[in-house]
């Protein structure tokens, strides 16, 4: 087996054109680049939302001009999302510090990957609506989904159990047993 680290916004092009038979990445990479691969199992980690942010007071106040200013790494999203509302835009893609845009003038509004919402409160923005969840999923080709079947399906096979078991790695990377709440755990007695 032969594993190929890349950047995430490569895995989809790796796996569907056949160079990688599966792949892990965000869902939110998925839904900028409507990928030809299959999209079995939902890994469940890295969890966050793909949401619009603004500065707090300018939520419902849009530009005097006809469109409003989005900045985003995801202008395929930001643009159907604004589309399906009706809302023209102007759409800024930019590949990082997304936050700084409302900040300098360059956007009204931004389109970015939030998990706890601490860099946009560092930087004076609040959450105005989620767009879409993201989590990790595994992505298969579909050529290595026939052509592999057995191998890919053992893999799945134990994907699923492990996403399913109880034990799930913190984010110090050691395992930690997940307790329903309410139950306080038994120390041992020197």
């Amino acid at each position: 087996m032969t594993f190929l680290i890349v950047r995430p916004a490569d895995v989809p092009t790796y796996v569907e054109h056949g160079a990688a038979d599966v792949g892990v990445v965000g869902k939110d990479v998925l839904l900028e680049q409507d990928s030809d691969v299959y999209e079995p199992l939902d890994l469940g980690f890295g969890a966050c939302r793909i949401a619009v942010a603004a500065f707090r007071g300018q939520i419902a106040r849009d530009r005097l001009s006809s469109k409003i200013r989005v900045a985003t790494k995801y202008p395929k999203i930001t643009e159907r999302y604004f589309n399906q509302r009706g809302v023209p835009v102007e759409i800024i893609k930019l590949n990082g510090s997304i936050e700084l845009a409302p900040i300098v003038g360059l956007a009204d509004r931004i389109v970015d990957l939030v998990e706890t919402g601490n860099t946009l409160k560092a930087h004076g923005l609040v959450e105005v609506e989620c767009i879409a969840r993201s989590t990790a999923r595994l992505i298969v080709n579909r050529a290595s989904l026939k052509l592999k079947h057995q191998a890919i399906a053992e893999l799945l096979k134990n994907l699923r159990l492990a996403c399913a078991s109880p034990q799930r790695p913190s984010r110090a990377g050691s395992a930690q047993q997940v307790r329903p709440a309410g139950r306080k755990e038994k120390r041992a007695r020197k």
